[in-house]
């Protein structure tokens, strides 16, 4: 990758943080709240900051699945579209150990996406659907801190100093059951 490309890539993602920032912050502007009101949780999501309002927030829920379609429904499709072309690649391969190794390698990072999408989709259902403020916590959890923790674990299972530590730890645990 040369240094144009990641420049603005790191550009991208920036505006695109800071244009989600903004938006959510203009819909709560716009809203009224009552007094002594307590998010019954540790992460402020938007869905739950909307529910504590007095004023009418049928806009803010219209705004916010429209919001979701854009920020997360095409990186999304994006992630979909080239999993096809590559999984379209791996095919391609004639050796099975070939194929073996590139599907491995992409199922770490899949495996990692569909834990922040899944789980970030419960959320947000979770929230327009039931009032659980111990089970959408958990799922917060699940999507904010679990995968930046787990990619450096998950990627590492690829080193053969790694994967040997693992193997022992596994059959210690195993002869001490």
């Amino acid at each position: 990758m040369n240094l144009c490309l990641c420049i603005l890539l790191v550009l991208t993602s920036l505006s695109k943080s800071t244009v989600d920032a903004l938006f959510d912050t203009l819909m709560i502007l716009r809203l009224s709240f009552c007094t002594d009101l307590e998010i019954p949780n540790f992460f402020c999501e938007l869905p739950q900051i909307i529910k504590l309002a007095c004023s009418d927030t049928l806009i803010d829920n219209i705004l916010i699945y429209v919001e979701t379609c854009i920020f997360a429904g095409l990186p999304l499709s994006g992630i979909i579209f080239s999993y096809i072309h590559i999984v379209s690649s791996i095919l391609r391969i004639p050796s099975s150990e070939g194929k073996h190794k590139a599907f491995s390698t992409c199922g770490s990072h899949l495996s990692v996406v569909s834990l922040f999408y899944g789980t970030a989709f419960g959320v947000y259902i979770n929230s327009a659907v039931t009032d659980s403020p111990g089970k959408t916590a958990v799922a917060s959890v699940m999507y904010t801190v679990v995968p930046p923790m787990l990619n450096p674990f998950i990627y590492s299972l690829r080193n053969r100093d790694m994967k040997e530590a693992v193997r022992k730890l596994i059959s210690r645990i195993a002869s001490l059951l």
